[in-house]
């Protein structure tokens, strides 16, 4: 009898056959793990014991904890704004200065008013009546556009000149 025609030889030669393709797809695996391991070395670097699964945790885990950070800079900054909201608004805002002849003299109008207002339109209003022997200063609260004490003409103007967004109007010119 043929050896490739026995029961044996056909068997001999099929296990031949498994063997090839085995041997066919072990090197394809081989050279499949070897791109893989190439390419989880160009993710994690050289020399980590780390597989994908705890690199991608340590991953995750760092993100959660930027993420944390990240809200509470933000709680932070929103913190220091509103404050420092606060602190603008109570700033100087509006502001004109009247100046004015107050003794009608011909003095070149040495007297003046001046408005300091903040963003809610409060502040106050300072005058300086100049004469030839003295002078006064007057200084008088505004709350909200309007004053305590009752204003005089130019002292009014500098009110309505600051809150009109005008810095400088000329009383009496």
């Amino acid at each position: 009898m043929d050896g490739l025609s026995s029961p044996e030889g056909i068997l001999a030669a099929a296990a031949a056959g498994v063997a090839l393709l085995s041997l066919v797809l072990a090197i394809v695996a081989t050279v499949r793990l070897r791109r893989v391991r190439s390419a989880q070395r160009a993710v994690m670097g050289e020399g980590s014991e780390r597989d994908l699964v705890a690199h991608a945790a340590r991953l995750e885990q760092g993100f959660m904890e930027l993420r944390d950070w990240m809200e509470e800079a933000s709680s932070r900054i929103e913190r220091r704004m509103t404050a420092a909201e606060e602190r603008i608004d109570g700033a100087v805002a509006y502001r004109a200065v009247v100046r004015y002849d107050a003794y009608g003299e011909m003095s070149g109008r040495q007297s003046s008013s001046i408005a300091l207002l903040d963003s809610h339109r409060s502040g106050v209003v300072l005058s300086s009546i100049l004469h030839r022997e003295n002078a006064r200063v007057y200084v008088k609260q505004v709350v909200d556009g309007s004053a305590e004490h009752e204003l005089s003409p130019e002292e009014q103007e500098a009110v309505s000149s600051a809150l009109a967004g005008q810095s400088q109007s000329p009383a009496g010119a």
